[in-house]
């Protein structure tokens, strides 16, 4: 059994335990993880499992949640999977974690279960007063594995209704970010259909979060993802943030990656950076 989150360690003890030859790659990281640890003194390390990404973000939005976001409150979230359902009868196509093959019906029901899961979460760690009572709400949910990835299931159905959203709102002529287009240009995902059968059904099972579709994470969840992009340091992209032209009242959450494909979380901000 694996731990989802690992218990917090020193950011630089971390790194010199990971990073210990003199390849210029690694003292890139040294570098890299020296520029961090300016502003958090601890890293917790995340199961690596091709849900790395939802993972990571997720976390960090619940262990600073203080509220519960717009979207979740409105009412009709609950009904996006029937509202879509009833609309694009290809999303039946959706593959449910390790139940391929499922009827409309089940689809909707399951995902819906997911929807409410996530917003009862959401709601009851975002009341929690103390900080030490949230993170260990926090740690306690992410051990419970059938709730965890019902959770993923959850975001990846967001994604997909946030795709949706933005390549209608394109077809009609209207604004939409730059990442958008470059998520439909892609020979594999033209449309949100291509992009639900080629990407978000393999989302956990053969492959993680691709760049573009961090841009698309960070939209359905209306959270600005910070990364600090280790193996990039002392280039403008060592600290990308999703979308890159934020709205200024998202929360913002930050992570760490080596490669872009694994995701860590830094923890414990450094006190003259919160000043």
């Amino acid at each position: 059994y694996k731990l989802s989150v690992s218990p917090e360690m020193d950011i630089m003890e971390y790194c010199r335990k990971e990073w210990r030859g003199n390849t210029p790659a690694a003292r890139r990281m040294r570098k890299g993880y020296e520029a961090v640890a300016q502003k958090f003194a601890s890293i917790r390390r995340i199961r690596g499992d091709n849900y790395c990404a939802f993972r990571a973000t997720l976390f960090q939005a619940l262990s600073q949640a203080t509220q519960l976001p717009r979207w979740l409150q409105s009412e009709d979230f609950t009904m996006l999977p029937e509202n879509l359902l009833s609309k694009y009868d290809w999303i039946k196509q959706w593959q449910l974690r390790q139940k391929p093959g499922k009827g409309m019906g089940e689809i909707r029901d399951e995902i819906k279960e997911y929807l409410i899961l996530l917003r009862q979460k959401w709601k009851n760690i975002s009341e929690i007063k103390s900080p030490l009572e949230k993170q260990e709400a926090c740690d306690k949910l992410f051990k419970n594995e059938e709730e965890e990835y019902s959770l993923y299931e959850a975001l990846k159905f967001l994604m997909l209704n946030t795709a949706i959203e933005l390549y209608n709102a394109d077809k009609s002529g209207k604004r939409v970010p730059v990442f958008s287009w470059l998520l439909f240009a892609r020979d594999t995902s033209s449309n949100p259909c291509q992009l639900m059968q080629n990407h978000l059904n393999h989302i956990g099972h053969s492959g993680g979060l691709e760049q573009v579709e961090m841009f698309l994470l960070a939209y359905a969840l209306q959270y600005t993802i910070q990364v600090y992009r280790l193996y990039k340091y002392s280039t403008d992209e060592f600290i990308t943030l999703y979308p890159n032209d934020p709205e200024e009242d998202w929360p913002v959450v930050t992570l760490i990656t080596e490669d872009d494909r694994h995701y860590n979380i830094p923890v414990n901000m450094c006190q003259e950076t919160m000043l």
